[in-house]
């Protein structure tokens, strides 16, 4: 078996330099960190992670609480996987290996802390899971370094979407085509649905557009039917909005049958918006706003590395999107 010092004598070296090379130590130039990383590589020397986790009381091990929650949020679902594939890349890409968290060791129940605990995790990144949970908040006010993405606690980093700005961008959108009679079918009450609530009634109050309490709705995320049955409602009004903001691109998509068996086309009867910027609505060219999945993942894993690594104080950070004007407001006359 290939040893450090089996390294070190093939680079012409000393066995600290090649101890500072393997451990990603910033005190040896880059020239000879990757002239040691390689010939480990081609000797097919393998680090003793057991042995090197009792010495530096670290484990290179990441934890992901990633659970269902009343949405019906999975790892299949396009926006939250995309988040997981790019932190769990960026983790890997520094040396990390991730363990998903669940509330069991083995047949016996316990918390989501005492998981993490018995994993003994460097860090924890909680994607996705019901943030008022209080199993889950013991874990984020824990002494662990967590990083929450579209959720602010008070001792931990947080990675958020701009929902405000998103909001405001459709909103826009909306008024320079004319509506001024807008219906916002927005998602359960939540951190992300009070910002975006938040952002659609400041943007009304900008471009002076009357916000009417029956033209909102609560729904569900990702929650087809119940989605649907708002817009019954909305397209069964009198004095109906011209234009229907949803929670998400899935509830937008689904809701394409409900108004098509009423005889209704989108835009030219009536126009709507999504969020999130989901694949199929960009094929389908949705007025939309595309959450920036791929940086959110890779904001995350910097931030909880940073801590882990160099016990840098938790911050926040707040990331934009991108709007996708797609063809479904119209423009009124």
């Amino acid at each position: 078996m290939t040893s450090i010092k089996d390294i070190a004598k093939e680079c012409g070296v000393s066995v600290a330099t090649v101890s500072k090379a393997l451990n990603d130590q910033k005190d040896i130039s880059q020239t000879t960190k990757d002239r040691v990383l390689e010939v480990a590589k081609q000797m097919g020397y393998t680090t003793n992670q057991a042995a090197k986790a009792l010495r530096t009381n670290k484990t290179n091990n990441i934890g992901i609480l990633f659970t269902n929650v009343g949405s019906d949020i999975t790892m299949t679902h396009e926006f939250f996987s995309q988040i997981l594939e790019s932190f769990k890349y960026r983790c890997e890409k520094r040396g990390y290996d991730i363990t998903f968290i669940n509330n069991r060791i083995g047949t016996m129940k316990t918390s989501y802390l005492n998981h993490a605990i018995y994993r003994n995790f460097d860090g924890v990144a909680i994607i996705a899971a019901d943030f008022n949970d209080p199993s889950v908040k013991e874990l984020a006010e824990s002494n662990i370094p967590v990083v929450a993405v579209d959720y602010m606690y008070d001792n931990c980093a947080t990675v958020l979407s701009d929902n405000k700005r998103g909001i405001r961008a459709i909103v826009q959108h909306a008024y320079n085509q004319g509506h001024r009679k807008i219906a916002f079918i927005h998602g359960e009450r939540t951190e992300v649905t009070l910002e975006r609530l938040s952002g659609f009634y400041a943007a009304c109050l900008e471009f002076g557009i009357e916000v009417r309490n029956d033209y909102l709705y609560e729904s569900k995320y990702h929650d087809i039917n119940r989605c649907a049955d708002c817009l019954e409602k909305l397209i069964s009004m009198e004095d109906r909005p011209t234009c229907i903001i949803f929670s998400d691109d899935y509830s937008l998509i689904g809701s394409l049958n409900t108004v098509k068996k009423r005889g209704i086309d989108i835009p030219e009867d009536l126009s709507f918006a999504g969020y999130d910027g989901i694949t199929m609505a960009k094929t389908l060219n949705i007025t939309t706003y595309e959450q920036d999945a791929d940086g959110l993942g890779k904001a995350a894993a910097i931030k909880l590395i940073d801590i882990i690594e160099n016990n840098s104080k938790p911050e926040t950070v707040i990331l934009p999107g991108k709007f996708n004007e797609g063809v479904t407001i119209k423009k009124l006359n």
